[in-house]
């Protein structure tokens, strides 16, 4: 089984736990801090997924983390899966995907903007509200600052990608003139 099939059948259990047993949210968020915490000490993250510490010692090891950071019930019991198991190195993957599912259980999509120019507050409020009609669905959005598209805006939604940028359209009107002379 692939390490992104593993990792998506572990966040949709935690998911289905933590909607009937506890809080979506207060999960994601212990298991997003849990994530931080390997990553801002490697060596922690080396020791969970080194295949010669053994399971229990890596089991005990998170248990001490546990019991200082008290996390949900769903997460705490996962991450003593995980450490029972040796699937750390799945975790960063579980959080990403449990991140999707949960977005999609509340029917939140995601969109990325991309401007030339920063916009303002109220620009951004805007393009989330024309978004959230056009889809029907709420909307996640994130904007980022391209100054190569010259002017308009470029948003992607999933797989699919509105191209409104100046850069795009001159290059349409360019190969158009090409094909003509």
């Amino acid at each position: 089984m692939s390490t992104r099939a593993s990792a998506s059948r572990y966040a949709r259990a935690l998911l289905d736990i933590a909607i009937t047993e506890s809080d979506p949210a207060a999960a994601e968020q212990d298991l997003a801090s849990f994530v931080d915490l390997v990553h801002k000490h490697p060596d922690l993250g080396r020791t969970l997924s080194n295949p010669v510490v053994s399971r229990s010692a890596k089991r005990a090891v998170v248990q001490q983390i546990l019991d200082q950071s008290h996390p949900s019930a769903p997460v705490g019991k996962l991450l003593l899966l995980l450490a029972s198991r040796g699937r750390f190195e799945l975790l960063p993957q579980i959080l990403d995907i449990y991140r999707e599912r949960w977005r999609e259980h509340r029917r939140v999509i995601q969109a990325e903007v991309t401007t030339a120019i920063p916009l303002t507050p109220e620009r951004i409020s805007e393009l989330e509200q024309r978004l959230a009609r056009i889809t029907g669905s709420t909307v996640a959005m994130t904007t980022r600052v391209d100054r190569a598209i010259i002017g308009g805006i470029v948003t992607r939604i999933g797989s699919t990608v509105y191209d409104g940028s100046v850069a795009t359209q001159l290059a349409k009107v360019r190969e158009r003139l090409s094909e003509r002379g």
